[in-house]
């Protein structure tokens, strides 16, 4: 098998090291793994496969002989390495929100839309966590019958912040416990026995710029130019894995029933559904692993068409690092 020099940029935060750890469990064919990281990071190590890696500065000509970068750094570094990793002749797989919106950069999950990425022009954009997570977990109806709106609140756990997020409610939960002082500096309040329903800036329609991409993103992965959207984005003290709570109106009417059985057979899902027994998905049980957890499969009494669901997926793997290996996974095969 034919063996590909890969790149990780922004290698040291919380994606980039999961994504060294998915290459590994996933045996991508490595020939060569480059960690690229800040100044700062320089000559850390990272152990891939039992070899220790040096982490090196991210320049200009840090792609040289690449044939793969994973992109796992912020909007600015992205928009600012993208065209020297295309001159190396490399494609740029990027987690951040750089080019998601870019006409002429496919948006891709494996599960739904893989044949967008060969469209690409050197680089393919990995969507917003939570909108993966959502998408895999009704994708199976839309493939029933086409979906025209969807209303979701997102219950997005602190590490989606960042390896911060995760320490401050673990410091915040210690102070309270121990009637130490509470500080602030990764959320805008006190994160800790609390919720904050504000996750990004806030638009001019009064959305957030996280509670857009649902929308935006959906209508882009789905090929449905018409979606209509009403996300709700809410940070919860947990620590990892997002959950998302949502309403789907279909063209024609889904029974519970059938929604079910398509779920239960989609790549990437697993349907968590009864009831009786009280199983449903959890936070809890999705973390570290790649598949959605789907359950709580309803009708809705608000719309004829309508299905409520509940869904569960851990947003540092299938919503970033695993979704991005997917997508190079893609040219391997």
């Amino acid at each position: 098998m034919k063996k590909y020099n890969v790149a990780i940029l922004g290698a040291t935060g919380a994606v980039g090291r999961e994504m060294i750890k998915v290459l590994e469990e996933r045996n991508f064919p490595v020939n060569e793994l480059r960690l690229l990281a800040s100044a700062r990071s320089v000559g850390k190590k990272i152990t891939f496969c039992g070899k220790e890696i040096a982490v090196e500065e991210a320049c200009e000509n840090s792609f040289k002989g690449m044939d793969i970068v994973l992109g796992a750094a912020s909007n600015d570094l992205a928009k600012q390495m993208a065209p020297h990793i295309k001159a190396a002749g490399a494609v740029f797989v990027d987690n951040s929100s750089a080019f998601r919106m870019d006409p002429n950069v496919p948006l891709v999950v494996p599960e739904i839309n893989p044949e967008d990425a060969m469209k690409h022009n050197g680089i393919i954009s990995n969507p917003n966590c939570s909108t993966i997570i959502t998408l895999v977990a009704i994708n199976a109806i839309n493939e029933i019958s086409p979906i025209k709106s969807i209303i979701a609140s997102t219950y997005q756990a602190v590490s989606g912040a960042g390896a911060g997020g995760f320490a401050e409610l673990n410091e915040q939960t210690k102070a309270i416990v121990e009637g130490g002082e509470i500080k602030s500096e990764v959320f805008p309040y006190q994160i800790a026995q609390n919720l904050i329903p504000q996750i990004g800036g806030f638009t001019d329609n009064l959305y957030t710029t996280e509670e857009m991409k649902m929308q935006n993103e959906g209508r882009k992965i789905l090929h449905l130019p018409d979606l209509n959207v009403t996300c709700t984005c809410v940070r919860v003290p947990v620590l990892r894995s997002h959950s998302i709570s949502a309403v789907v109106v279909t063209e024609n009417k889904i029974t519970p029933a059938e929604a079910q059985a398509a779920i239960a057979k989609a790549k990437g899902c697993k349907l968590v559904d009864d009831p009786v027994a009280k199983a449903y998905p959890m936070p809890l049980d999705t973390s570290d692993q790649d598949l959605v957890f789907v359950g709580r499969v309803r009708e809705d009494l608000t719309s004829e068409n309508g299905l409520a669901l509940f869904c569960c997926g851990d947003q540092i793997r299938k919503g970033a690092a695993t979704n991005a290996v997917q997508i190079a996974e893609l040219f391997v095969k």
